[in-house]
């Protein structure tokens, strides 16, 4: 009797990643940064990562962690920058949380945002756009 030999093949998928965890307080932000570092060495494409309800505070340019912590907002930073990674703030949940761009700022009135470059404010429809070039939606 023949023995049948699987073959595997490694498919490259296109990700996106919403993460819905605060920055600090829980691990899901930590692991959902961990784990698209870890795609993107793969070789997968990350079409963006989607900050949803407490996952808008990623974004805010005013965290101060101490100097011995990871410094996660940091980190997202730096990987959009390298990798081209659009970062997108739920822009409803950021008002609700506190955390503004200066678009929004300027049109309620505030003198000052906290929403640090590269992140920018979308709307669900941007995740479902997201979702929809996506092959794999990943929650965290």
């Amino acid at each position: 009797m023949a023995r049948s030999r699987a073959i595997f093949y490694w498919v490259m998928s296109k990700l996106i990643i919403q993460v819905n965890g605060k920055v600090y307080g829980n691990v899901a932000g930590y692991h959902a940064y961990r784990f698209t570092e870890a795609a993107i060495e793969q070789g997968h494409e990350i079409v963006c990562v989607f900050f949803y309800q407490d996952g808008v505070s990623h974004s805010n340019n005013l965290l101060a962690p101490a100097t011995d912590e990871f410094n996660l907002h940091q980190a997202w930073i730096g990987l959009a920058d390298k990798h081209q990674i659009a970062l997108i703030n739920c822009v409803s949940a950021g008002l609700r949380r506190g955390v503004l761009s200066q678009t929004e700022a300027n049109e309620l009135g505030y003198q000052h945002f906290n929403c640090a470059d590269p992140f920018v404010m979308g709307g669900l429809g941007e995740l479902v756009t997201g979702i929809e070039r996506a092959d794999r939606w990943v929650n965290f």
